[in-house]
């Protein structure tokens, strides 16, 4: 049995949006500390944001540097694959990391990709405008048609 492909095949993945109040660029390694404290700065902040009920991300203890680097290198390992797409959400004025954005496969059924999106508690007031930003850029660079963002 044939897995269905996450995009298709002949479908070239955007790797940047920009607004005038953030850019997404593809996250990886390099994104490492500023990741790091953009995230670890705002747990009870992402934790509330809608899309992370689980509970189980961000990690209420944190991690260490190196495995945080690991979790990029697996987004990025990913990006490459075509199995999941994250992007750094950037300050468009001095590209420091204010949030992220994950593209990746769901299991509900009537849902093409699940996407979740947060920023900064320092940056509260962008999670809205990211969000719609999002939504209008799957719509119109992203083969997908039924999106789940939460």
């Amino acid at each position: 049995m044939t897995e269905t492909p996450f995009v298709p095949v002949d479908f070239e993945p955007p790797t940047t949006m920009a607004t005038d109040l953030f850019r997404l660029d593809p996250l990886g390694p390099q994104h490492n500390e500023a990741d790091h404290r953009a995230w670890t700065s705002s747990i009870a902040h992402i934790r509330n944001t809608p899309g992370y009920p689980d509970g189980r991300w961000p990690p209420v203890e944190g991690m260490s540097l190196e495995e945080n680097r690991a979790d990029l290198e697996r987004h990025a390992a990913d990006f490459v694959a075509r199995k999941g797409f994250t992007f750094t959400v950037l300050d468009p004025l001095d590209g420091d990391v204010i949030g992220c954005v994950y593209l990746y496969p769901t299991k509900a059924t009537e849902y093409d990709v699940h996407v979740q999106s947060w920023v900064r508690a320092d940056k509260a007031h962008l999670d809205v405008r990211l969000a719609e930003a999002v939504a209008a850029w799957l719509r119109e660079s992203w083969p997908w048609e039924r999106v789940m963002y939460r």
